[in-house]
Order: structure tokens, then sequence, then C-alpha cells
């Protein structure tokens, strides 16, 4: 808490910004008087998992651009403590596919909150369907004469 106000951290990587990332940013903004959104850096997001399609500096501009950060800043590490001491927030929002990650918190007063994604879409979804309409469209197109049809050299 800054003064009387309630301060949300919030973080990921938010590569292929999509409506779920808006929820819970959104959801994150309504419970507290000022949001901070962390960005995932390039390297971070390499130590556990595949790159991001979507540059940093693109992700972070993105997410300054929308209406419910206050403050957006870059993400070097998954270990949060020494943002507690730092940014003094209140309450950690982040996706439920890490349920149970961020529990450390709760020993330093920070209420953790897994936002329910729910079924739908995830970065990893679009990038798996991306994908496929790609080959589909490649095969297609490399297969786009029929069988009988010479073409001449």
């Amino acid at each position: 808490m800054i003064g009387n106000r309630t301060v949300v951290y919030t973080s990921g990587t938010f590569d292929m910004l999509h409506i779920n990332h808006l929820k819970m940013i959104e959801y994150a903004r309504a419970l507290g008087d000022i949001l901070i959104v962390g960005v995932n850096t390039d390297e971070l997001v390499a130590s556990y998992k595949s790159e991001p399609i979507i540059p940093f500096e693109e992700r972070i501009a993105l997410m300054k651009a929308i209406k419910y950060p206050d403050i957006v800043i870059p993400q070097h590490s998954l270990d949060h403590r020494d943002k507690v001491k730092k940014l003094n927030f209140d309450i950690f929002v982040v996706g439920d596919d890490w349920t149970g990650k961020y529990d450390y918190l709760k020993d330093m007063g920070v209420t953790v909150v897994y936002f329910p994604y729910g079924k739908g879409v995830s970065s990893s979804s679009l990038k798996d369907r991306i994908y496929a309409n790609y080959e589909k469209l490649k095969d297609k197109a490399d297969n786009h004469f029929p069988l009988d049809v010479c073409v001449k050299e």
C-alpha cells in the first residue's frame, strides 16, 4: 500500500495479445487504485518456454497503449520478493495456469489471485492454430497442380 492506495501488480509475457490477457488486466485494475503491469523480457521467457513471437519492445509498447495500467515495467525474474519490497504491492494477479507458484508471496502479506482464464484463447493455442493453418496453406500451394497435368520445363 502506498498511502491509502491499494497497489496491484500483474505480469506476463503478453505474447500475441488476446482477450484473456485483457480480461485479466481489467480484473487486476478493478482490485486497486494503482495497477503496475510487468512484461516478461525475451530472455526471461526463453528461460522457461519457447521464444515469444512478438519482440519485447513491441509487447511492452502494447501494454503501455492500453488504458488499464498506470505503470508498465520490464520483468526480468519470476521471483517477485524483491518487487514486493520495491513496489509495495498489496495484490498480485496472475493466470491460473500458475496456480500455487506464487503462494510464497502470501507470507509477505500479499494477496495472490490466480485469475481463471477458462478455456479458449491462449498465446500457445494461437501459435498452434497459426502453424496448422500455415502447414495447410503450404501443402495446398505445393500441390496446386493436378497429378495429370504436365508442366514443361
